[in-house]
């Protein structure tokens, strides 16, 4: 989402660290371009101006460290004062209550059904036991959407289809959830194409008998400073405790994101970034602003790398892989273990400097190559996967047929992974020489 924005900002530094020494004359023209990248993302005027006014005062009475380059410590405030803006730390929902409530409440449209079942699973992996209410009583399709969600999290979807009484539904959602051990119920309110008075009279009735520990409002990132407003009435009826932002991975400015904890005093707890239902996370101000500035977020990759990958498969696969014992049959969980990350583009992102790496670069096309991959393996027996010495031409006619690429690609991928395992059994023979002569295999270095 912030693509546009984070390239004018890496174009400013570039001729900040280039700067000599920091007064008012010479960061002046680099201020202004920043002010002028933030508005073009569509953050509200007040709060870029405010913005930069901080950033000016911080660095013109900022003793310059003697081994930082000026321009870098320009960055360093530009980045904290970002962070600052986006809402310095991460906001954790509040689940104390038991059971506890948390109303999603937000316009038609912004994504609240399929937020309210992302955070479910969140919640869910987390040890809660979610219920989901459906608690939009005008919109039939919405409670179908919440039942195909519960079913796809495998979680309960409390549903009275026909019943028109919101208040009545919550009632008897509150009693299930009590005596079926249910701790957290997530309510998919009703949404309205614009804020309107029964829409608020309704939710305030609801919020006033269910008591929830969270109400938390769903705004669509694309909307630009309008999800501002939005949230200004939300929070001045309801007194929101907090945002979650859809649609982060869409071709938004981006300008709702960096406004919303200003203009409203309540945090970003949450962000969808994809369609899928894993596609969600709470909000790390940080880390957002790493992103923004091009450092990448290297923190959020490894967490996601160590909630898909096993430690002790990973370490069985090291063993395999220097012992070159390595499969096709590994090659594959390799790949689905990859899948569990997200895409391609996604994990590149996470890294320093990755929104340049993807200027040019034809990911969609690598991501076409691992799932032909993962065809092709999959096409082929248990036997051919552990010895692919035994696939003969018949059999490679088949698997290409199998998986429906040409012979040619099958030929390729298999020459990849030989020259793959060929390398893997060097490397082992290297460590294993390594190890005789008393030199550490890496990970394993003394204290």
């Amino acid at each position: 989402m912030f693509d546009a924005l984070s390239s004018k900002l890496q174009n400013v530094f570039r001729n900040l660290r280039g700067l000599g020494k920091i007064s008012d004359s010479n960061i002046s023209d680099s201020l202004r371009e920043v002010r002028l990248a933030l508005l073009d993302a569509d953050v509200n005027f007040k709060v870029a101006r405010d913005f930069i006014e901080g950033v000016r005062q911080k660095a013109i009475g900022q003793e310059v460290i003697q081994s930082i380059q000026p321009g870098q410590q320009v960055i360093k405030i530009i980045h904290d004062e970002l962070v600052a803006l986006l809402g310095s730390q991460n906001a954790a929902i509040q689940t104390t209550q038991d059971p506890c409530c948390i109303l999603m409440v937000g316009l038609h449209g912004s994504g609240k059904t399929t937020s309210s079942g992302k955070l479910a699973r969140l919640l869910q992996k987390q040890g809660r036991t979610p219920l989901l209410v459906a608690a939009d009583v005008y919109r039939p399709a919405a409670m179908d959407q919440l039942e195909t969600l519960g079913r796809q999290i495998e979680l309960p979807v409390w549903v009275r289809k026909g019943e028109t009484d919101v208040l009545r539904i919550a009632r008897e959602a509150l009693d299930y959830a009590r005596t079926n051990q249910r701790n957290t119920l997530i309510f998919d309110t009703a949404g309205r194409l614009q804020i309107d008075e029964p829409l608020v009279q309704e939710l305030v009735r609801l919020r006033d008998l269910v008591h929830p520990e969270e109400i938390l409002l769903v705004l669509d990132a694309a909307t630009g400073q309008e999800a501002v407003n939005v949230a200004t009435h939300f929070d001045q009826a309801l007194n929101i405790t907090g945002a979650i932002l859809t649609k982060l991975d869409g071709d938004a400015r981006g300008g709702a994101a960096l406004s919303l904890k200003t203009v409203t005093g309540k945090p970003i707890k949450f962000a969808g970034i994809g369609e899928k239902l894993d596609d969600f996370e709470p909000f790390h101000p940080e880390r957002m602003a790493s992103r923004i500035l091009g450092m990448g977020d290297v923190v959020s990759l490894v967490e996601k790398a160590a909630e898909a990958v096993d430690l002790d498969d990973a370490r069985r696969m090291e063993e395999k892989m220097r012992k070159g014992l390595f499969t096709l049959e590994d090659f594959l969980d390799q790949l689905r273990q990859m899948k569990k990350l997200g895409s391609l583009e996604n994990i590149v992102r996470l890294l320093p400097g990755g929104t340049d790496m993807i200027k040019g670069a034809d990911l969609s096309k690598s991501e076409k190559d691992f799932r032909h991959m993962e065809a092709m393996i999959c096409a082929m027996t248990h036997q051919e996967r552990r010895n692919p010495q035994i696939l003969n031409a018949r059999r490679r006619l088949r698997i290409a047929k199998g998986s429906g690429v040409t012979v040619a690609e099958l030929n390729n991928m298999l020459n990849r992974f030989n020259q793959m395992q060929q390398m893997m059994k060097r490397l082992g023979k290297f460590q294993k020489m390594m190890g005789k002569m008393g030199v550490p295999p890496p990970g394993m270095l003394r204290r």
